[in-house]
């Protein structure tokens, strides 16, 4: 809260270079959303929903989503949900989704409870939410569902494999009991970054458990993984 209320009264200086006038300056806006493609983790996991990202997770976009996620810097949400919802329309026109046309949720990877408290708010469901919006302004029928729940704690991921991960996070998701669904058969899943892709697999298995469609997945960036 403290950060949300200091950029309205402080000086404005971009988050990713420091430039005055803008939390996010028009440069570092465009890098956001200059390569928006299709960037699937390898391995690809067996179950694994088509996956785009706007960006590679670097530069500019790596520090954007640094400072919305770790720093407070609540008011970048909506450059992040234009990154977000222009990536989402591109996958679906390049690929010809006809399910996009009859209406779909877009369902946010849901944070752990201690990480929403000690942010101080959920970045992702913000993110979802105004992606939702942004979709609808471009003609699509898009609604914002936060289905999603955890059921156990999970343990650090730093350091394990693509299949270790998937282990780890396997089953560790459900939609949540008595949450009314919209009426559409397919979800647009969204989160901040996809690494192996373990976390959208295990949120895919969750919702695809429950009757719905899960065809694609949508991240602000991706990492570049090496062996």
């Amino acid at each position: 809260m403290l950060s949300a209320v200091l950029d309205l009264v402080l000086p404005q200086t971009c988050a990713a270079c420091r430039a005055k006038g803008a939390r996010c300056c028009a440069r570092c806006v465009a890098e956001l959303t200059a390569h928006p493609a299709r960037r699937l983790p390898r391995p690809r996991l067996p179950g694994m929903p088509d996956c785009w990202s706007a960006s590679p997770y670097e530069g500019a976009v790596r520090k954007v989503i640094l400072a919305y996620k770790e720093r407070g810097a609540v008011a970048l949400a909506g450059v992040l949900a234009e990154a977000l919802a222009y990536t989402a329309v591109m996958a679906i026109g390049g690929t010809g989704a006809r399910w996009a046309a009859r209406g779909f949720a877009v369902v946010p990877v849901p944070s752990r409870r201690a990480s929403v408290s000690a942010r101080g708010h959920d970045p992702i469901g913000r993110l979802a939410v105004l992606a939702a919006r942004r979709l609808r302004a471009y003609g699509l029928p898009a609604e914002p569902w936060a289905a999603l729940r955890q059921t156990r704690r999970v343990a650090d991921q730093a350091g394990l494999s693509s299949a270790e991960r998937a282990a780890n996070l396997a089953g560790s998701l459900r939609v949540a009991e008595g949450a009314k669904g919209p009426p559409v058969a397919s979800v647009l899943l969204v989160d901040d970054i996809v690494t192996t892709g373990a976390t959208l697999l295990e949120a895919s298995r969750a919702l695809r458990s429950a009757g719905w469609s899960v065809p694609l997945a949508v991240t602000v960036a991706a990492t570049r993984r090496r062996s």
